[in-house]
């Protein structure tokens, strides 16, 4: 008998790890995609695809595949981090992110263009600093949406806050004691704690999102203390839920098209036209 119990203890010792090691990141992205498209009544003929190193996913609208980095696939350590990464990447659809971006650069070619060159390196100069913080500005965008979405496909919103905290920041923030991304990941807190307050009381079980609340606290704390402050965020919140409902709207109204992908679509044909 006593054998017997040794050789199911082995026996189990050697499947446990077997088992505790099948969760991979890459795998779960198509279930994961599929519950937030499903649960947010987008296109379910879109397909997921991971690739290595940036993503550009200007032309899902024509291909419907969606493709996800592996590089955002590593801060993801469960089902819940993994569907942060992927709606943040349908938050840069939705909000047509990638379509304002190649707007941005036929603008810049053609402004650089009819410059001189000391003209063009100032400009050049302008439109890098420009570019950064739009490119904060579009993250936030996504990063709420995205945020919006997990809600509705029943993942836990707080493991955006985690997934951001968990890639890499600037030496600012860390010279600064602050968690990185700090301003995104405050973005999202601040949207689920004024839209969402009971997502934000059940909270996140990790030591990422503990450390992300010491920094987070005394900001809630210090602005909640100055009406002035206070009145200010509550009408910033409430804009952007309105933005938030309409541009999901629009993009499901219109088969996957956003506004900026329409207009793109309009200056990619008559610069064609031009050209012929």
């Amino acid at each position: 008998m006593k054998k017997v119990i040794i050789s199911l203890f082995a026996t189990a010792m050697m499947i446990l790890p077997a088992s505790a090691a099948t969760w991979v990141a890459a795998d779960r992205v198509a279930p994961v995609g599929k519950q937030l498209l499903t649960k947010n009544g987008l296109p379910a003929k879109t397909t997921f695809k991971v690739v290595n190193g940036s993503v550009d996913n200007s032309a899902v609208s024509s291909t419907n595949v969606v493709y996800i980095s592996s590089t955002d696939l590593t801060y993801a350590g469960n089902d819940n981090e993994v569907a942060a990464v992927v709606s943040n990447e349908l938050g840069h659809i939705i909000n047509g992110h990638y379509a304002k971006n190649k707007m941005r650069k036929i603008a810049k070619e053609a402004l650089t263009g009819n410059l001189s060159s000391d003209n063009v390196i100032t400009t050049a100069a302008n439109s890098e600093f420009v570019s950064s913080r739009t490119s904060l500005k579009d993250n936030k965008e996504a990063d709420i949406t995205g945020a919006d979405m997990m809600i509705k496909a029943n993942y836990n919103p707080l493991a955006m806050i985690v997934v951001i905290t968990k890639m890499p920041g600037s030496t600012f923030e860390i010279l600064a004691g602050k968690p990185a991304n700090a301003e995104r990941a405050m973005n999202v807190y601040d949207y689920l704690t004024y839209n969402y307050p009971s997502k934000v009381k059940a909270g996140y079980g990790c030591n990422e999102y503990r450390t992300f609340l010491t920094y987070a606290n005394p900001i809630v704390t210090e602005r909640n203390s100055n009406k002035k402050k206070l009145a200010m965020f509550k009408k910033n919140q409430e804009k952007a839920k309105k933005l938030r409902a309409k541009n999901i709207a629009q993009f499901k109204a219109t088969g996957g098209q956003s506004g900026w992908d329409a207009s793109y679509t309009i200056l990619k044909t008559l610069s064609e036209s031009a050209e012929n």
